[in-house]
């Protein structure tokens, strides 16, 4: 992949041991945030600062550089900044407790998201703005669903609904398996042929790890501790027969691409992008198991408190931008984030002609009939996902963990 996804168990790890041991200087700093009289467009162009933890800038950039070139007396420059997951919260804080913020936008996943709610450093946009963001109620149901997990103090830019899947060579795996039993049992029968990434590394790691429980019917999908009997004896057994877990996801397309592996856990966006680039070879095929649920996901656009008013106030007419029809056919990209839009009414006719055209070439025309027909349920909270990742660790797969 051109931009690795963020790493959610580091980002949830640093969220648990802030909240375990309270935040630097004793607690969140106080940033007062502008009141809304004075969040005004400035009078000459600004230079906005964005800041990305999730990989989101391979679909968002072109929409940012397009808001620029379409309003040149409003902002001068872009800079972007890649940062990891268990950075951000920390850089943001650091930069707030000194008064010298230098952020004025963040992208970031779930785990960036919930780190900085659970230390208050997002700009309350909901609570203090509601009359200038964009308006929510275009969200496609799933990326609304996704958007109620900001707590207002974010704005979901791009959704895709995920997984799990399972990718496998059609040559070495002419009956794929169709469900978990059936999994399983084809893993015992070729040891080591069978992958997945290290859950808290991986977003097919997760989404594989979260999505089993609706597969296996297990108690209580939602409550990893108490609800997955079935899920944790599952992975365990299917773990048998797994020669060991790689830190990255990349590295499970490697393997698969070069024959050493046969079949993979994979989401939407794993498995077009990488065909894509030339990664995993073109004809390599997709299935679901009985019992799919898909797992979404989504990136969110978030503001640091210390942003000043005007400055706050393009970010907000940007983020209204950035959720236009045309603009948000943009992050389609090369199928990275499949589908990618957020909001109604975006079909793949309104993408440019090279996300067209990778999407024509590599995409997988069943998506969109499973997509519709499959129902969706939003991923664990941070504190069930980090119990989940710890659990999986210690009971699962963690002594075969091998850094990619």
């Amino acid at each position: 992949m051109r931009s690795p996804r963020s790493s959610v168990l580091a980002g949830l790890l640093a969220l648990a041991v802030v909240t375990a041991c309270g935040a630097p200087g004793g607690g969140a700093a106080y940033v007062p945030e502008p009141p809304a009289t004075e969040v005004k467009m400035p009078s000459g162009p600004v230079t906005l600062n964005i800041v990305d933890v999730a990989g989101d800038l391979q679909l968002t950039q072109q929409i940012f550089e397009n808001y620029k070139a379409a309003h040149p007396g409003t902002v001068g420059r872009i800079t972007y900044t890649k940062v990891t997951a268990p950075e951000l919260a920390g850089k943001v804080k650091a930069q707030q407790d000194a008064r010298r913020l230098d952020i004025d936008l963040v992208l970031t996943g779930t785990d960036g998201l919930a780190a900085g709610l659970e230390q208050d450093l997002w700009v309350d946009l909901r609570g203090r703005y509601a009359g200038k963001l964009p308006d929510l109620s275009a969200y496609l149901d799933p990326a609304a669903r996704m958007q109620a997990l900001a707590q207002g103090k974010g704005v979901v830019v791009t959704y895709y609904p995920s997984g799990p899947l399972i990718e496998y060579n059609p040559r070495t795996v002419p009956n794929p398996p169709r469900t978990a039993e059936e999994l399983l049992t084809w893993a015992k029968a070729h040891p080591k042929k069978l992958e997945y990434a290290r859950p808290a590394n991986s977003g097919p790691g997760r989404t594989f790890l979260m999505g089993l429980p609706y597969i296996l019917k297990d108690a209580d999908p939602k409550d990893p501790l108490s609800g997955w009997d079935k899920t944790w004896k599952y992975l365990k057994d299917l773990g048998r027969y797994v020669e060991y877990y790689p830190t990255g996801t990349s590295q499970t397309m490697k393997e698969l691409g070069e024959g050493t592996r046969d079949i993979i856990v994979t989401t939407t966006g794993w498995d077009i992008n990488p065909r894509v680039l030339g990664q995993v070879p073109e004809d390599f095929r997709t299935g679901t198991l009985q019992g799919f649920t898909w797992v979404t996901d989504a990136h969110y656009m978030v503001v640091p408190k210390g942003v000043s008013g005007e400055k706050l106030a393009v970010v907000l007419d940007l983020m209204k931008f950035a959720l236009t029809p045309r603009q948000q056919a943009v992050t389609y990209d090369k199928g990275y984030f499949y589908p990618g839009p957020a909001v109604k009414g975006v079909t793949i006719d309104m993408a440019p002609p090279e996300s067209r055209q990778a999407i024509r070439d590599f995409g997988r025309p069943e998506y969109d009939r499973l997509i519709e027909q499959n129902p969706k349920q939003t991923p664990l909270d941070a504190k069930a996902l980090v119990a989940a990742f710890d659990k999986w660790d210690k009971e699962v797969g963690g002594d075969k963990v091998k850094r990619s």
